[in-house]
Order: structure tokens, then C-alpha cells, then sequence
């Protein structure tokens, strides 16, 4: 049974990022939740527990001009997609956080709050949001201007101050709001 679970559908700029995490039955992984509610440190923290801890992991990226091309919900779809097809072995199960299905032969159960109620989603949502934060990081240093280490691409204050002092970079999603000007 593989848990999976996506980041980045609500910034400016930037990838989705989904994970799919198969663990084995048993351990606890004290202090993981919902990546969302855990802290940047517990989750840089969690992030090589889990991938310790874990039979398998996959990771899905889908760049900024697939989410504008096919909009948001099927970059996350494809994102999660390419998440479960790097695993192996491949799951038998795939519990999916939220209301939509992977595109994906393999039997699935969607779960809302799924990232709350399911150990391996959880893993999932901390393994998708390091790895995309990390990314952004990393973008920061060749787009400073716009604190992306910071902001990781969400729409901030100091990052829509950036957009509307500076225009849009390559990395930021034309097609949502705040972005582009009209």
C-alpha cells in the first residue's frame, strides 16, 4: 500500500511536487502529520527518517508551463501519476489524499484529510513538501528578487510587491491570478 500526496497547487510560481510512500507496517513515525501543520525544522528533520523508514518512495515534478498549459488539478494529477509509477515495487493499494483519482490502473481509495488520517499519506506530504521547498531554494539564487527561500512561490506580500516592481519570471504560473498584468 503506497500513501500519496501533492504540494505547490496554490502558489505563484513554481512545480507541483508529489510523493508516494510505501511503509512497512508497524513503526510510528513520532511527530509526522500533516505537513502543513509540522514546522519546517520537524519536517527537514522527518524527511530522512521517512526516506529511512520507507520500503519505497517515488517522486512526481510537473513544471510551471505543463500546471499553465493543463491547469492546476491535472499537473497534480500527472505529478501524483509519476509519483507511484517510480515506485518500487509497485502497490497494490494507493491511498490518495483528497477526492481525486491517480491516473493509475492500481485500486486506490480516496481519502479527504487523508495527510491526517493515514500514516503513510503523512510521510507522503512531508517527503512532497521538503523536496519542493528545497527546489525553490534552489531558485532562489537564480531569482533572488523575488525571496522565493522565503515565499516558496505562494503569494506573499514581499513576493507580490516582487511581481509588480520586477514582472513574472520563467517560474511563475501565467495562468493564476496576480501574476500576470492585464
Amino acid at each position: 500500500m503506497a500513501g500519496i500526496d501533492e504540494v505547490g497547487r496554490g502558489p505563484l510560481a513554481g512545480p507541483v511536487v508529489a510523493a508516494a510512500v510505501i511503509l512497512p507496517p508497524g513503526p510510528v513515525l513520532d511527530g509526522v502529520d500533516d505537513s502543513k501543520r509540522m514546522t519546517e525544522r520537524a519536517r527537514e528533520k522527518a524527511f530522512p527518517v521517512i526516506q529511512c523508514l520507507a520500503l519505497a518512495t517515488g517522486m512526481g515534478v510537473v513544471s510551471r508551463a505543463y500546471i499553465d498549459r493543463h491547469n492546476i488539478l491535472n499537473a497534480s494529477l500527472e505529478a501524483m501519476r509519476r509519483a507511484v509509477s517510480a515506485l518500487e515495487p509497485q502497490p497494490e493499494l494507493l491511498l490518495v489524499d483528497g477526492i481525486h483519482s491517480v491516473p493509475s490502473g492500481i485500486e486506490q481509495w480516496c481519502l479527504k484529510k487523508g495527510d491526517r488520517l493515514s500514516r503513510s499519506i503523512s510521510a507522503a506530504s512531508v517527503i512532497a513538501k521538503v523536496y519542493r521547498d528545497r527546489i525553490m531554494r534552489c531558485y532562489h539564487e537564480t531569482y533572488p528578487v523575488y525571496g522565493f527561500d522565503k515565499n516558496k512561490g505562494y503569494g506573499t506580500r514581499q513576493h507580490l510587491e516582487a511581481l509588480r516592481a520586477n514582472g513574472h519570471c520563467a517560474l511563475h504560473r501565467r495562468t493564476f491570478k496576480g501574476v500576470c498584468r492585464t
